[in-house]
């Protein structure tokens, strides 16, 4: 078997290395969650992984993008669009796998749901969101991984069906055995709240949840292929309990 090659994200000789002689390879940048004004850190790391696949030449791509990679405005989500827009001129074969929102991002709320309140940024409780566990996102990651084809594809993924982030509270309650109150923090509290916790830039975060409360950040639909996954949030939810 092939030995182990440990890259870093913004060697493109350790990169390189990595990615040769394989069938596919599976990209997913490390996430910023307060990134710097103009995305440095997701232009270097494009500059790195476009030079490494050209010159590695795998068989196939298939880069963890997300919901809302399409819009153009500058959001926390806005890397991903950065990424496919630096991807899409590759000989190799191409595809963008968007996700949905991570169940597990509920991790952050384990801690308040477990003292019997969780905050909630969507202003809308009942608002379905198009949600998708990791483990989904795996399965999928390597079933492209495994089928051919030319060019590039756009493959949009989300759970078996959506959740609002009343559902999140009611199943941390039934996971816990209490209830758990949803609070929804004000929008006009939300940058001094975001900076408290240390953020620097906090607008991109805010931005790409107004995405979500406003609805401007979804599923791009047309061309794109759908897929679903099986994991239901309950599962999540009591795994991370757990």
């Amino acid at each position: 078997p092939r030995p182990a090659v440990v890259a870093d994200v913004t060697d493109p000789d350790s990169l390189t290395e990595a990615m040769r002689g394989t069938d596919g390879v599976f990209v997913m940048v490390p996430p910023n969650f307060d990134p710097p004004p103009g995305y440095p850190h997701i232009h270097a790391a494009l500059a790195s992984v476009h030079g490494a696949i050209v010159a590695a030449r795998p068989g196939k791509v298939v880069l963890l993008s997300t919901i809302g990679a399409q819009v153009e405005e500058p959001t926390l989500l806005h890397s991903s669009k950065l990424m496919e827009a630096g991807l899409r001129d590759l000989a190799t074969p191409v595809a963008f796998l968007r996700a949905g929102w991570f169940m597990e991002n509920a991790q952050w709320d384990v801690a308040a749901a477990r003292a019997g309140a969780m905050p909630s940024f969507i202003q809308r409780a009942d608002q379905l969101i198009p949600m998708v566990a990791t483990a989904d996102i795996g399965r999928t990651a390597a079933e492209l991984l495994q089928e051919s084809w030319n060019g590039l594809r756009i493959v949009e993924l989300e759970g078996p069906r959506r959740f609002s982030f009343n559902d999140v509270a009611s199943g941390f309650a039934r996971a816990l055995g209490h209830a758990v109150r949803l609070d929804v923090v004000p929008r006009e509290d939300w940058e001094t709240l975001f900076r408290a916790q240390g953020s620097t830039n906090p607008g991109p975060r805010m931005r790409m949840l107004d995405g979500f409360n406003e609805g401007w950040i979804d599923f791009e639909g047309g061309a794109a292929e759908r897929r679903t996954g099986r994991i239901e949030l309950d599962g999540v939810l009591r795994a991370l309990i757990a």
